[in-house]
């Protein structure tokens, strides 16, 4: 089996034109589909722009490579402990471990060379945001999990994805907890809204081989429900804002950011396929409108 273009593949990439080995460890590695790695990179670079010291181009290189590294890793994870199930999903069969393209014990060496990156990136980082990190690591091994044992993966994902707005923030400042609590729930809910966009994508499927998310367990509300974490994600994001900044002047910086995701929102279409992935792919501006806010607000 050569196939390797599956729906959310991003075409035009240089990694279609490699052999099928190096193709293969790419595509394990989600390095054909960047939106990961932007939606995994845009928290920690909040918490970077956010802590008001410059915009710490060093810092924001060394977690954008993290960023990529980390997510190609929890790819290659989520993808031998899922084989057996990406076999009887349609979208996911072609991956290189369901399809026996790459062998588990070569999906296991390429997930040490990819910690091996992050581990680089870590020592690039002060002590507090080293154990931050490290902190997420068992959320990281639990989550693909998630998805046989509650409604709500997409939670769990929430979870993981944004920890990197900690770290930012905690390699350079140590403050501002409440903050920083408020700017992660928003965070949260932001994923749990845009991941059940993407999960709109496998619902006959995952209804078929048991697969739980929270685009099934909304049902014909699924659009409501977006619309409800992306406004809990506005006010939580808000919420952060004032505590750091209780200026209305800073509230506005949210506003490029809130129409975005009401656009998402307005214009999802749970019924056609294509919609959906292009609504998901659209929020690496969102979380890029969402960084400039961040550097406005802290910085101006």
């Amino acid at each position: 089996m050569t196939e390797t273009i599956v729906p959310d593949t991003e075409h035009g990439s240089l990694v279609s034109r490699l052999p099928q080995l190096p193709r293969d460890l790419a595509q394990l590695a989600r390095f054909d589909r960047p939106i990961g790695w932007w939606l995994l990179f845009w928290p920690c670079a909040w918490g970077v722009w956010l802590a008001g010291l410059g915009p710490q181009w060093a810092l924001i290189g060394w977690l954008l490579l993290g960023s990529i590294a980390m997510r190609g890793a929890g790819c290659v994870y989520n993808d031998i402990v899922d084989a057996d199930l990406d076999r009887q999903v349609e979208r996911t069969a072609a991956r290189p471990v369901a399809s026996g393209r790459i062998s588990r014990k070569l999906a296991w060496v390429w997930l040490l060379a990819l910690c091996l990156v992050g581990l680089l990136v870590l020592v690039q980082l002060r002590l507090e945001a080293q154990l931050m990190a490290l902190g997420s690591l068992a959320l990281v091994a639990a989550y693909p999990f998630m998805k046989r044992i509650t409604w709500w993966p997409q939670a769990w994902l929430g979870m993981v994805f944004t920890w990197g707005l900690l770290v930012g923030w905690l390699a350079l400042r140590g403050d501002n907890l409440a903050m920083l609590a408020c700017l992660y729930a928003g965070c949260v809910m932001w994923v749990i809204g845009y991941d059940t966009i993407y999960a709109l994508q496998d619902r006959e499927d995952d209804a078929m081989v048991g697969i739980r998310s929270s685009a099934l367990r909304l049902g014909g509300r699924v659009k409501a429900g977006v619309g409800l974490f992306y406004t809990l994600a506005v006010a939580f994001w808000m919420a952060a804002f004032w505590l750091y900044r209780p200026d209305p002047i800073a509230l506005l910086t949210l506003a490029p950011v809130s129409l975005h995701l009401l656009w998402q929102v307005a214009t999802l279409d749970p019924q056609d396929g294509a919609n959906p992935l292009a609504r998901f792919r659209s929020n690496r501006w969102a979380g890029g409108l969402m960084a400039a806010a961040c550097f406005v607000v802290g910085n101006a």
